[in-house]
């Protein structure tokens, strides 16, 4: 059976949990790496800069027994004219696997999954960063040994990862996720809105606000991205002047005085976070970075349909 992760909202409840659980399990040694790739190719495809994504998928599919073939941002006949139509059923005609991170719209990524026989993992597209999500719940099992009832300050731009998060965390029972958006740069309003139904459904809390007053008694984590998102730019020439109050420092994470510190990396210290909180003993944001593969691992299980059992 060829399964594909486009979105979050792809994922029934069970496999959420176990790819989470999955990556845990990588993550901390108590399983090991299975074949489930093994005889199989994977399409790593990333028209956009990656370090961790990139890294992670590839190299979790070699460890799964598996082969790569890398593509890059001028190596397909789409940039001569072919459509992304004929160019997925090429695709799945020789691949096992597509990876791919575009930065853009997702309805391709669903064109080139809609050939069946080739399972599809969104690496990252304008609007979602599922993969991030997934590695960010498997950050917090590992850490906290649960997920249940974990209260996350989410600080920044409401972009892709913001809104994968949110996607997922809003499915745990008794989550409570604060987002603190610079004005005009929140959750789309429509993700907030499904976000806050699904929170309802699933016993957790969801709430946004455009200030960083009222820090409350505290949360378990704090988790910022860097300002400028891979693949995008802003309008406004004074973007940076709104974004300058939402800076992770000292001050905002002493808030919680009990928190780790979340980054999905690349940083850029002194702009959404400062190098004290970063590499401080708070931080647990390389370790993050490294159970992207871990997870990756697990998506890429998940997706070849029997190399673990939940």
């Amino acid at each position: 059976m060829t399964r594909h992760l486009i979105s979050i909202s792809d994922l029934t409840d069970d496999d959420l949990h176990g790819i989470v659980r999955r990556g845990a399990e990588l993550s901390t040694g108590a399983a090991v790496p299975s074949r489930a790739l093994a005889g199989r190719i994977v399409g790593i495809y990333f028209r956009r800069t990656s370090t961790r994504t990139r890294t992670a998928f590839s190299s979790g599919a070699l460890r799964l027994g598996g082969q790569i073939i890398a593509y890059g941002p001028d190596d397909l006949q789409t940039r001569t004219g072919e459509t992304v139509e004929d160019t997925g059923r090429v695709f799945a005609g020789m691949l096992d696997l597509l990876v791919a991170r575009t930065a853009d719209s997702p309805s391709e990524l669903r064109a080139y999954a809609g050939h069946g026989r080739m399972g599809v993992v969104n690496a990252m597209t304008a609007d979602e960063h599922p993969t991030q999500a997934l590695t960010d719940l498997t950050t917090l099992l590992v850490h906290f040994g649960r997920l249940e009832g974990l209260r996350v300050r989410y600080v920044g731009e409401g972009n892709n990862t913001a809104t994968a998060l949110a996607l997922a965390l809003t499915r745990i029972p008794g989550t409570e996720l604060d987002l603190r958006t610079p004005p005009g740069y929140g959750l789309p309003a429509g993700l907030l809105h499904t976000a806050t139904e699904q929170a309802r459904r699933y016993g957790a809390r969801i709430s946004e606000r455009h200030d960083m007053t009222e820090l409350g008694d505290g949360v378990d984590v704090v988790y910022t991205t860097r300002w400028q998102t891979t693949g995008s730019s802003k309008a406004d020439p004074e973007w940076r002047r709104v974004f300058a109050p939402f800076q992770v420092d000292d001050a905002v994470l002493g808030a919680s005085p009990k928190a780790v510190f979340m980054h999905d990396l690349p940083a850029h210290r002194g702009e959404e976070v400062t190098a004290s909180v970063l590499d401080g003993p708070a931080s647990i944001a390389f370790g993050q970075a490294e159970n992207k593969m871990h997870s990756a691992m697990a998506v890429l299980e998940w997706c070849a349909a029997g190399g673990w059992t939940r």
